[in-house]
């Protein structure tokens, strides 16, 4: 599929292939006349034919936690004591920890204290031996 003149930058084949993973990261596919410094624009036979605006850290940290519950099909509050220190060690290794308030997001998304994530984290790295 081509791309007439004119025609909307989600019909291009790029899009089309790109479109998968851009909803996996919660970003957005856009015209390269609308992206700012930010996004990303994508060139195709030497074209720009899309930009792909990603989102903030803290959206995709929302995304993460909510995939996280899809995959376990229940709230992250729900899950037992193990399940929430897989979930930490999980969120630790994606960089969750690095966003701005992202252990109060995880203390509340797990229905834990921040005090408690804190301390899922450091017995964690005990184990590994840091």
């Amino acid at each position: 599929m081509t791309r007439s003149p004119g025609g909307s930058p989600d019909e291009h084949p790029l899009a089309l292939a790109v479109r998968p993973l851009a909803d996996a990261l919660g970003a957005e596919i856009i015209a390269p006349g609308q992206a700012g410094p930010d996004d990303v624009v994508l060139a195709w036979e030497g074209e720009n034919v899309i930009a792909v605006r990603l989102p903030q850290l803290s959206e995709s940290l929302e995304r993460i936690l909510a995939a996280l519950e899809r995959s376990h099909g229940m709230p992250l509050s729900e899950l037992d004591r193990k399940a929430k220190q897989s979930v930490v060690r999980n969120l630790e290794a994606r960089g969750a920890f690095s966003v701005r308030h992202g252990v109060e997001t995880v203390a509340s998304a797990l229905g834990v204290s921040r005090f408690t994530v804190y301390n899922y984290l450091n017995r964690e790295n005990a184990a590994r031996g840091g």
